[in-house]
């Protein structure tokens, strides 16, 4: 997932799903926006309240802004604390259904490809992956250009998480304890509009800009716990000439909190994206289209000790995993 010089409006679905697939990937960057408050743990006062007709609790808008900030201070300083976690990731592409699982490191994650359409992959593919693990391992060009990579995602993230705050408006927010959709953890609910005093002029923004959607917020720990962005227009480059994105299009991003007693580096947990959804339609170029479809889950979180080098993580994914799909328990074999 890195940022390449694209044309027209290729460049347009590119890196809006790069923006958000970066969250997905990693959800954590040392990056901090301005105009952001002093650092808010995750027992920051709670904003004045006041009942409403609904049983759920209100704040006024000012206070939704603060809270906002709070939040994507906290996301941005979370490489201050987080730790290092292998996991399993199940993507889901057309009519195609992967499992891969990835381990972190300090150098960036090792993925190895585990399942395709719940079965294990065909020895081609196992070699395959052995000579695409050998090569990062042995090359000294291929791991500067892995890390340089990493780099570029967290700072992607930096710069999608810190339009938040100035380029919408936030309605005020609502609790929702144990909901039918935050059923895990009580949240602050809500809902977004752009703002239209903000001057969106790079692509990223512009896209990010045209959407409503709704965002839920930990109560307990002041962190992103799911994020809806819906286009509510058209979004035109070259004044539809290069391109087009299609009004309705949306996304989801859900994170969850994960712990582990003893782990290192962890506090009390980590955050880590577990569903990302995006379904984009487009026309670049006058009349070819563009369809963006992305279903991933991710799962089975196990800390990893937090100086693990990069062929250490290489061993780990070579090794069989449990992997708890949507499908079934299974148990894979490297060989």
């Amino acid at each position: 997932m890195h940022l390449r010089k694209l044309i027209g409006f290729c460049c347009v679905i590119a890196v809006l799903i790069l923006e958000v697939a970066s969250i997905s990937a990693s959800g954590e960057s040392p990056y901090a926006s301005r105009n952001v408050p002093a650092k808010a743990g995750g027992n920051s006062a709670a904003p004045s309240q006041k009942s409403n007709e609904s049983g759920t609790t209100a704040s006024s808008p000012s206070d939704s802004a603060y809270m906002v900030r709070e939040v994507v201070y906290n996301e941005l300083h979370d490489h201050d604390t987080h730790g290092y976690w292998r996991y399993w990731i199940e993507r889901h592409s057309g009519n195609e259904t992967q499992l891969h699982e990835e381990v972190e490191t300090p150098e960036g994650p090792i993925a190895r490809l585990k399942l395709s359409d719940g079965h294990p992959v065909s020895r081609s593919v196992r070699e395959d992956e052995d000579r695409r693990i050998e090569h990062l391992l042995t090359s000294p060009s291929a791991q500067a250009q892995h890390r340089k990579e990493y780099a570029d995602d967290e700072h992607r993230i930096g710069r999608i998480l810190a339009l938040l705050p100035d380029a919408f408006l936030f309605d005020a927010p609502e609790t929702e304890a144990n909901s039918r959709q935050m059923p895990e953890c009580s949240c602050y609910h809500l809902r977004f509009h752009p703002n239209p005093d903000y001057p969106a002029r790079s692509i990223e923004s512009r896209v990010f800009h045209a959407m409503t959607g709704d965002i839920w917020i930990s109560v307990d720990h002041k962190r992103l716990v799911r994020l809806d962005g819906k286009l509510q227009d058209n979004v035109d480059f070259g004044y539809g000439i290069l391109g087009r994105l299609y009004k309705d299009g949306w996304f989801r991003l859900e994170r969850t909190h994960v712990n582990a007693a003893g782990a290192a580096g962890s506090g009390n947990g980590d955050w880590k994206t577990q569903r990302l959804e995006v379904h984009m339609l487009g026309r670049a170029m006058l009349f070819k289209t563009i369809a963006r479809e992305t279903s991933e889950v991710r799962g089975g979180f196990s800390p990893v000790p937090s100086g693990l080098s990069l062929q250490q993580a290489a061993e780990l994914v070579r090794q069989p995993v449990v992997a708890s799909t949507s499908q079934a328990s299974i148990l894979v074999s490297p060989r």
